[in-house]
């Protein structure tokens, strides 16, 4: 990203056919940085070079977008300013992706031979505003999300409320809070319970930490334990810490399982 001339969405993939939706467009920019095909033309052409790096390219209603090749798994939310809130839908927010997750497809769960229990994964938030993005975050789960257990009791003491109610018809299974048959004299309506989940922005949570300026051009932050940091290649981490344009830092975050506990990370900062 320190490279690229232009954060305009618009001009990196105008002509380019499904490209009309900001959205979309921020999915492929993401996928071109992790790819290493930003300057691939044509969609076709991305797509082939996608495939070599990427084991999982996800659709709109299953988490996540895609994962890297025995790598780590990665979310694309596209927002409008930075601080607010992202929409997360039914799934709630992740700090690994897991592979016996019932929110994510088979194919996911088989990507990299399927022999995998979980997965580090990627938030990666841009903000755009008229095409071009302002900011753009990538924070790992662990930084920004508690375990799963935190959200799946929350879900299921809700379902269980729900399904006290004892006038009503349940469908019997559902990964919804509850289904509920046969509402109408007709036993012809149904109604779907559904749990639509956010999140406040990663700028929102950790904006403190960084040195953002509004007058700015482009900004891209990425947010890691220091163990994560560290697994990295050591050839990776030298060109980063090598290149005068960006800054790395060490920060302590509060952990998302216990805020009193503070958080080792490191704070990868691009401004432009």
């Amino acid at each position: 990203m320190s490279k690229l001339e232009s954060s305009q969405l618009t001009e990196l993939y105008s002509g380019q056919n499904r490209m009309n939706n900001v959205g979309t467009a921020l999915e492929y920019f993401v996928k071109d940085i992790f790819c290493s095909s930003m300057g691939v033309v044509g969609l076709e052409n991305k797509n082939r070079k996608h495939s070599v790096y990427l084991s999982y390219s996800g659709n709109q209603n299953n988490p996540p977008d895609f994962i890297v090749k025995n790598g780590d798994a990665v979310e694309v939310k596209k927002i409008g300013k930075p601080v607010g809130s992202i929409a997360l839908n039914s799934s709630y927010p992740k700090s690994k992706l897991h592979n016996d997750d019932v929110r994510i497809r088979q194919s996911c769960r088989e990507c990299d031979g399927g022999n995998w229990s979980s997965k580090d994964i990627i938030y990666a938030i841009g903000s755009v505003s008229e095409s071009k993005i302002k900011t753009l975050w990538f924070v790992y789960g662990d930084c920004y999300v508690a375990e799963r257990e935190v959200y799946e009791k929350t879900f299921k003491s809700i379902s269980k409320k729900v399904h006290e109610i004892d006038h009503l018809e349940f469908k019997p299974k559902t990964n919804e809070i509850a289904g509920v048959r046969k509402i109408d004299p007709l036993g012809i309506t149904y109604l779907r319970v559904r749990g639509m989940w956010g999140i406040d922005t990663p700028h929102k949570v950790f904006g403190s930490l960084t040195e953002f300026s509004r007058e700015s051009n482009f900004s891209a932050f990425t947010l890691m334990l220091d163990e994560k940091y560290k697994s990295f290649p050591k050839q990776d981490r030298h060109n980063i810490e090598s290149n005068s344009n960006i800054k790395i830092k060490s920060v302590e975050i509060r952990s998302p399982n216990n805020p009193v506990n503070y958080l080792e990370a490191k704070l990868i900062c691009f401004v432009k």
